[in-house]
């Protein structure tokens, strides 16, 4: 099967997630997310209420062209909506050094931290992106204070050069929020870090 014709963001189901596409019916949950002062803590900026039905509706624009946009994690005893954890396309106005790329990021409600669902999620989109979609590298950034989504990517086997640090466009230098870590992962140091440990090499069926 050619690659075009792949659904790049299939249905995945484990004992106790799913992960899936963007629908209408998550409005809610985006909402939770946009709202949580918790969650925002580190955002550059923060969607008012007011905005969250233009931004689920970016999301499914972006899933409709990309094939993917931070697919959502469900859970799946409950179907509550737990928050997102995925590939993306970033496309700013001003770009980034290290575009065109391919993301991964995620964000989660707080009663999901602590629980090793961002790390479980990743794991599993980074198998189908290195294995399937045939990725040669992925990145992941985020402030250089936030340590918990740090550890998320070392726990991936992602690799960050403080020389690569950077400031972000558009934001001012004396804003805590403006000075990002980056994170890499080539398929290469993937397989080597999959050998290295005890990830499940076996994706679940969707």
């Amino acid at each position: 099967m050619k690659l075009a014709a792949l659904d790049k963001c299939p249905r995945i189901e484990t004992d106790r997630l799913v992960l899936r596409k963007w629908e209408p019916r998550d409005l809610d949950g985006l909402y939770r997310l946009n709202t949580d002062p918790k969650v925002g803590e580190f955002f550059r900026t923060l969607n008012s209420p007011e905005e969250t039905p233009f931004l689920l509706e970016v999301h499914l624009l972006k899933q409709q062209k990309d094939g993917f946009c931070f697919p959502v994690i469900e859970d799946k005893a409950t179907g509550a909506f737990l928050g997102f954890c995925g590939f993306n396309v970033p496309l700013y106005q001003e770009p980034l050094f290290f575009e065109p790329c391919i993301e991964m990021g995620w964000c989660l409600i707080p009663e999901a931290w602590g629980k090793g669902i961002a790390v479980e999620a990743a794991n599993i989109w980074l198998k189908f992106g290195f294995e399937t979609l045939q990725f040669e590298e992925v990145v992941s950034f985020t402030v250089v204070q936030n340590l918990r989504s740090r550890r998320v990517m070392e726990k991936l086997g992602m690799i960050h050069d403080p020389a690569e640090d950077f400031d972000f466009p558009g934001v001012e230098t004396d804003d805590p929020l403006c000075r990002h870590a980056l994170y890499r992962l080539s398929k290469e140091q993937y397989f080597r870090h999959l050998n290295d440990t005890d990830i499940d090499r076996e994706v679940p069926a969707g």
